[in-house]
């Protein structure tokens, strides 16, 4: 029998597949482009007021130095705080979540509960908890932990689903319950991978931390906005370099960590 004529174009031009998808990427950005409707020639007269703005910032006035390292030790409570209460809420959820060890119904139920938390922006969050709570950093910690959940409990939910299925099929064969299988098939295999992930939300809710700081809720970040709304930019500066120094060195240490608990797999 034959082959479809379509069959033998694309075994005859097998470029012609890539070629048809590059130019309907190309059409998709053309598209998007238009719709943003940029004005480069707009760019092209803002330098100046780019330049002055950012000529204001410097030098940094490091006579708020202490304030800002106070600020920052702060910031880092805030996360380490905040990424352990979500990812302790995540696991849970991620185990409802997970297509092999869950039933239909309960991963729709955590699935549209990661989804629902995802799609609230932290800067929500931390005017929910602000007026909960109050100005300050209890208000800051319950919005990043709220907002772990929706990131770690995805991640851990792949994680999970990735695990070697032979191994469970084994212990279901001997009649261990799911909270055994979970124990003792599923927690041992993620643990690395999860703890790769959990460092990496940290780092991540340092930053979010900071922007957290926009709307009262502690942090470097309140320190940062007051002296931007007083117009004191060189402070503001001496906050944002304490902030990328501390930030650089969370992440070559924990990416340091994350290459060893990779290497245990």
């Amino acid at each position: 029998m034959k082959p479809f004529p379509k069959l033998q174009i694309l075994h005859r031009y097998p470029w012609f597949v890539p070629l048809i998808i590059f130019l309907l990427m190309i059409e998709v950005y053309i598209w998007s482009l238009q719709g943003l409707k940029f004005d480069f020639y707009l760019l092209k007269d803002s330098w100046p007021f780019i330049t002055d703005f950012i000529s204001r910032l410097f030098p940094p006035n490091l006579q708020v130095l202490d304030i800002a390292v106070q600020g920052l030790i702060e910031t880092v409570q805030m996360s380490l705080w905040g990424t352990t209460i979500g990812a302790i809420l995540s696991l849970p959820i991620a185990m409802a979540s997970a297509n092999n060890i869950a039933p239909l119904w309960l991963r729709w139920i955590a699935n549209l509960l990661q989804n629902a938390v995802r799609s609230v922006p932290s800067i929500i969050l931390g005017l929910i908890f602000v007026a909960a709570t109050g100005l300050g950093a209890p208000a800051g910690t319950l919005a990043l932990s709220i907002y772990t959940i929706g990131y770690l409990a995805k991640f851990y939910q792949q994680a999970i689903e990735s695990v070697d299925h032979r191994s469970l099929e084994s212990l279901q064969v001997i009649g261990a319950s799911r909270m055994q299988i979970a124990q003792y098939g599923i927690l041992p295999q993620i643990l690395p991978l999860g703890l790769g992930y959990t460092l990496w939300m940290f780092e991540y809710n340092i930053r979010a931390a900071s922007v957290l700081g926009v709307v009262g809720a502690g942090g470097i970040g309140f320190q940062l906005k007051s002296y931007i709304d007083g117009f004191e930019y060189t402070k503001a500066t001496t906050m944002m370099l304490v902030l990328l120094l501390v930030v650089t060195v969370i992440d070559w240490f924990s990416s340091k960590l994350r290459h060893y608990l990779e290497s245990m797999q």
